[in-house]
């Protein structure tokens, strides 16, 4: 049973949650009045063609902010990492922060942060600052991109299906602990590979833990998850 926000209750066998998430925000002034104007929350491959020969800044220290300036690497003149930690090795796989560092064209400043941003029509500069030395600097900069993190929303499904400790849904292999499936499992068979830990409620897409923030991804899921449906509603 499902409960809409007008209290409408719906009845299903199957579930598929693909409700996404919503990017935070970069809560400092000029950004969002800028935004889609040379500030960008993620990264596209037409995004990364449009910024050839320019400086490209990005925001975040995980994964999704290190795979990004790697591709603007290939494009930009410049790439450069504005992180808030002391070291790219706090939020970043191993493997990435090593090709960071030998790709000549990408600069990462760290203890860094953007305080404001400036422009009219679009984005012309940046203002950059150092938590640890105090030191602030105008950059000019058409190119912003910001990864800093994604928020499932998903506390509805608290006490229900069980999520990581960020809210994201955690389905199939995740869910074994010791080769053992969940402890309120009641199926004698093993989960679909996009089922949660309650057997009939299926997950895809961004709010799914371990996926990949594409929408070609989220997409593949979601075909992937119907079949699935399928075969778990013909035995049921």
């Amino acid at each position: 049973m499902v409960r809409l926000a007008d209290g409408t209750e719906i009845s299903c066998h199957a579930l598929l949650i693909t409700t996404g998430v919503s990017y935070r925000k970069l809560d400092v002034p000029g950004v969002e009045r800028l935004a889609g104007r040379g500030i960008y929350y993620g990264a596209a491959i037409t995004e990364a063609l449009s910024c050839k020969d320019e400086d490209v800044y990005i925001v975040g220290g995980a994964n999704s902010a290190g795979q990004a300036a790697m591709y603007f690497s290939q494009h930009a003149r410049k790439v450069v990492i504005l992180c808030r930690s002391n070291n790219l090795h706090k939020g970043m796989s191993e493997y990435l922060v090593k090709q960071i560092e030998e790709t000549p064209n990408i600069e990462v400043r760290t203890n860094s942060g953007v305080v404001e941003a400036f422009g009219e029509d679009h984005l012309e500069k940046l203002g950059v600052r150092n938590s640890q030395t105090g030191e602030e600097e105008m950059v000019p900069a058409h190119s912003l991109f910001i990864f800093i993190g994604a928020a499932p929303k998903t506390d509805w499904l608290a006490g229900i299906v069980e999520r990581d400790e960020r809210g994201f849904i955690l389905s199939g292999p995740d869910l074994l602990k010791d080769g053992k499936r969940p402890k309120n499992w009641t199926e004698d068979r093993d989960l679909y590979l996009l089922e949660t830990s309650i057997p009939g409620i299926f997950v895809a897409g961004d709010v799914r833990r371990g996926s990949v923030k594409r929408v070609a991804s989220g997409i593949g899921e979601g075909s992937i998850s119907v079949q699935l449906i399928h075969q778990y509603l013909a035995k049921v």
